[in-house]
């Protein structure tokens, strides 16, 4: 997937699909996918509905095994990394004005941060 292809924002129950495969380190099938959740699990029906809306957004892409018939094998397309930094790319752009200092400045005010969190990231600013 190309950096420049603009991606449709992800709803909350297609993240829980993405994290799932993110997290694996293989292809998945609907079942294994399923069985990633925590309980209460979806059933089997809404994650494949959620698997064909993320393949038409160009999130996933399936293949099919030769040694498992039919079976599709679904797989993320980008990196939870990737998505991570068009997201707030995105809400940089659109809610700051590009400006990363703002952005920054926004999250550091509006979270609640403790001591040991503002060090941290003293420490990475300091480099």
């Amino acid at each position: 997937m190309t950096e420049k292809k603009t991606l449709k924002p992800l709803t909350r129950a297609e993240m829980d699909v993405m994290n799932v495969l993110w997290d694996a380190t293989h292809a998945l099938t609907v079942n294994q996918i399923v069985d990633g959740y925590r309980e209460p699990r979806p059933a089997y029906t809404t994650v494949a509905t959620f698997l064909k809306i993320l393949e038409a957004k160009g999130y996933v892409e399936h293949q099919k095994k030769a040694e498992t018939g039919r079976t599709f094998y679904y797989s993320p397309m980008l990196s939870r990394e990737k998505y991570i930094t068009h997201i707030l790319k995105d809400v940089k752009d659109t809610l700051f004005g590009s400006s990363a200092k703002n952005l920054c400045s926004f999250l550091i005010q509006n979270e609640e941060l403790s001591d040991e969190d503002l060090q941290e990231i003293l420490a990475l600013i300091q480099g």
